[in-house]
């Protein structure tokens, strides 16, 4: 298409970001154009990155949770287009990074006309609605996994958030401490028989073949001999406090439950026919057909389905964007070549044949901030204000200096023993494992902070990070090599691993307070009187508290 006004032309290239084609087809147009400029979709960070002249990433940056989500989200494209690139031969960007080089050769003026990445991830997220974020992370999970495995896995989750519950409301539907006793029991007993099996196989069998029989082994015999036969519940109450049972056995059940109906929900997603992406499937089409489409572009366009306010910023956003650059660069008398995605090219094409259709420009710049008043801030500081009131009420009440110090270091173990263990399993030094465990306290009863990024800031003082980290994991996901091959060699990827330490480190500390106040809490409780003498004690206080300034204030 080539629109022209008075002052000057605009011709777009639509490409495809993985076809041969529109490679030899950019370098002809303009060749044969010889405009004034080759406007390309591209920004700054994205074209210094396409030419090789990419900076790390700001380390601090990093552990944003909205530079996190822009870095995932850049790994995921690169990730579609890596295997596209791979069935057709030819790196994705190409067709950009000719353009840019033919424009070199001839002495044509180069425009980035497309919106800084930073600033359209920042708005596609924050326009998401929470569905929205949803619906979008579900996709993605079913591109990368089969729906048996995202069953599996959402099951665990729903398992490890339902166990708590059983152990605190359980007796209200028939869960008994016995019942409790002999799934406790039956689980340490099939955790043992598959750590023998294990042990012994892996000199004999390979790994798959091993784990499958380890973990088969284990857990018949565990439902057999420990469930069936209760074979394991003298040995257990000999040696492990009730508490501990009744943790294990509510734990074991809420996991069971949970992967039940993740494997089941996952059984029934595959009958349906729902799945994600599949990215074996590009061969079935041809160059001509992704210069017409361009497959990045329409998956993105396919997010209108799943999230219509993020397809907003993400794709609406930047057509209207990189026309505002071209109309202007066509009103300065230039005639320009503008290499776009085909995705785009509908998009730009009618803002450029009427203007006056553009929306304002500041609607299409800088980042949405949230409301003017921290929200988030606000709730942490009073989460923390009501945490340390309750223990200052308590004292005021008469309860034992002793006991609220007992339940201040069983609070501070818990959290740190769980964050410092995830992050130091994610391959944290003990230094950074041990940062992490020792603010995990204080971060649980304040959502602003997270213990993964003091984790975070420490390990970056002895592990530098690059971007181009992604591309490493690119070609690991693209081999042959099994699963315990792939985890070890992303291990080895320092920005992969600082992201996985960040997140474990967060994760261990969450999984720490929901046992705290599902377990151990109500244990503390009942030493009280139970949960209502807690809230008498808690008002008593306050009255004593308001008592002692009232008579400060007359006496004064």
């Amino acid at each position: 298409m080539s629109e022209r006004t008075e002052n000057g032309t605009i011709r777009i290239v639509g490409t495809a970001h993985v076809s041969a084609d529109s490679v030899r087809e950019v370098e002809s147009v303009i060749r044969d154009e010889h405009p004034d400029v080759v406007a390309v979709e591209l920004d700054e960070g994205r074209y210094r990155r396409l030419t090789g002249d990419t900076d790390d990433p700001d380390p601090e940056a990093l552990l944003e949770s909205t530079t996190s989500v822009r870095l995932i989200l850049h790994w995921v494209l690169s990730y579609v287009q890596a295997q596209l690139g791979d069935q057709f031969d030819i790196e994705p960007g190409s067709e950009l990074l000719k353009a840019v080089e033919t424009a070199d050769e001839i002495g044509t003026d180069i425009a980035l006309v497309d919106r800084d990445i930073r600033v359209t991830v920042q708005r596609f997220w924050s326009q998401m609605t929470i569905r929205e974020k949803l619906r979008l992370a579900g996709g993605l999970l079913l591109g990368f996994a089969d729906t048996r495995t995202v069953g599996l896995v959402l099951g665990l989750f729903i398992g490890i958030t339902l166990g708590p519950i059983v152990g605190l409301f359980g007796g209200n539907f028939g869960v008994t401490d016995p019942l409790l006793t002999r799934v406790a029991a039956s689980g340490l007993l099939a955790l043992a028989v598959g750590t023998v099996l294990y042990t012994v196989g892996k000199a004999i069998f390979d790994h798959r073949t091993v784990v499958t029989a380890s973990l088969t082994g284990g857990v018949s015999i565990g439902l057999l001999a420990g469930a069936g036969l209760g074979i394991a519940d003298g040995t257990v109450t000999a040696y492990l406090p009730p508490m501990l049972l009744h943790g294990i056995g509510s734990l074991l059940i809420g996991l069971s439950a949970g992967l039940v109906v993740g494997v089941l929900g996952g059984l029934v997603a595959e009958r349906l026919g729902l799945s994600g992406i599949d990215i074996d499937e590009a061969d079935e089409f041809v160059a001509a057909d992704l210069t017409d489409t361009d497959v990045v572009q329409t998956m993105l366009t396919e997010f209108r389905e799943l999230c219509p306010n993020g397809a907003r910023a993400l794709i609406d956003e930047r057509d209207a964007y990189i026309a505002y650059q071209l109309v202007a660069l066509r009103d300065s008398g230039l005639d320009v070549v503008a290499v776009l995605g085909a995705g785009h090219r509908g998009g730009v094409e009618q803002y450029l044949s009427n203007p006056a259709t553009l929306p304002p420009h500041g609607t299409l710049v800088g980042t949405s901030r949230g409301p003017s008043v921290p929200v988030k801030k606000i709730a942490g500081a009073l989460i923390s204000v009501a945490f340390v009131a309750s223990f200052v009420l308590l004292a005021m009440a008469g309860v034992d200096d002793a006991y609220l110090l007992e339940v201040f270091v069983a609070w501070f173990l818990v959290n740190g023993v769980f964050a410092a263990g995830m992050a130091y399993l994610a391959g944290a030094c003990w230094t950074a494992a041990l940062t992490g465990g020792a603010v995990a306290w204080l971060t649980s009863v304040n959502p602003v902070l997270a213990p993964g990024w003091f984790v975070g800031y420490v390990e970056l003082r002895r592990t530098p990070v690059d971007v181009a980290d992604f591309d490493a994991l690119n070609e690991l996901l693209s081999g042959d090599d099994g699963l315990s091959d792939i985890r070890s060699k992303v291990a080895s990827v320092p920005l992969l691993r600082l992201l996985a330490i960040v997140a474990l480190t967060n994760v261990g500390s969450i999984v720490a307070s929901v046992l705290f106040v599902a377990y151990l809490l109500p244990l503390f409780a009942g030493d009280l009187g139970g949960v209502d003498a807690v809230s008498r004690l808690l008002f008593e206080g306050l009255r004593n508290g308001a008592d002692i300034l009232w008579r400060s204030l007359t006496s004064a």
